[in-house]
């Protein structure tokens, strides 16, 4: 199988959260872009609850007609060195028509995706991939991402659901950690991984290297 290279890349309190309005708040939290530009991926993928946090427009889509596309398709609108891949299972999240961003937005969506949604998204010059007749195959997605759109690198930047699912899919080769020098402590806070069976086995990691920075952040990077 031929995919990316692929990194979950996160920063966390010390006690292991990564709610992004209290990150933003922990020393080091410059670090976090710094250590994202030294691992050289040009491509970063996002969970849907994320996005809808951060990135796409207010409001979610609603089909006229909700026949799904019922196939493996893609879209490639633009060419890039890299992409903000989003990942949208159902096809929920608006956004607004491309522009002349450095890194075009690529929508990861499952087949049950509306066809109007996916006519919505080539009217916005938006790329997208349809793949998996349930849920998102993150594999095979991979794949597409590889042969068909270049990726050689890339990064699952949050949140817990997304980087548990592409760890569960077997296709993570790197889990990158920067602990900013803080603590939450709120109760049902998201963790960097989440949602596991209660007898998961644990995965097991490897550790390559460790750095500290003068904010009193620590970065730990494991091998998968």
């Amino acid at each position: 199988m031929k995919k990316p290279y692929i990194i979950c890349h996160m920063m966390i309190s010390l006690d292991g959260r990564i709610d992004c309005a209290m990150t933003e708040h922990l020393p080091g939290v410059d670090d976090y872009y710094q250590t994202l530009e030294a691992l050289s991926v040009p491509t970063t993928v996002t969970g849907r609850v994320t996005a809808q946090l951060e990135m796409a427009l207010p409001g979610t889509f609603q089909a006229k007609d909700p026949t799904p596309v019922g196939r493996e398709a893609f879209s490639k609108k633009a060419g890039a060195p890299g992409y903000e891949i989003v990942v949208d299972t159902h096809g929920r999240l608006l956004w607004p028509d491309a522009g002349e961003a450095e890194k075009p937005l690529l929508i990861l969506t499952s087949q049950q995706v509306p066809r109007e949604y996916l006519a919505d998204l080539d009217s916005r010059s938006i790329s997208w991939i349809a793949v998996g007749e349930e849920r998102i195959d993150l594999a095979r997605a991979a794949e597409i991402l590889a042969a068909e759109f270049g990726v050689e690198r890339m990064a699952i930047v949050g949140g817990s659901a997304i980087n548990t699912a592409f760890l569960d899919a077997g296709l993570l080769d790197e889990v990158s950690i920067l602990i900013g020098a803080g603590i939450d402590g709120r109760g049902g806070m998201p963790a960097v991984f989440d949602g596991r069976a209660m007898d998961h086995p644990v995965t097991l990691l490897h550790l390559t290297d460790v750095r500290k920075f003068d904010s009193g952040a620590v970065w730990l990077r494991y091998a998968v």
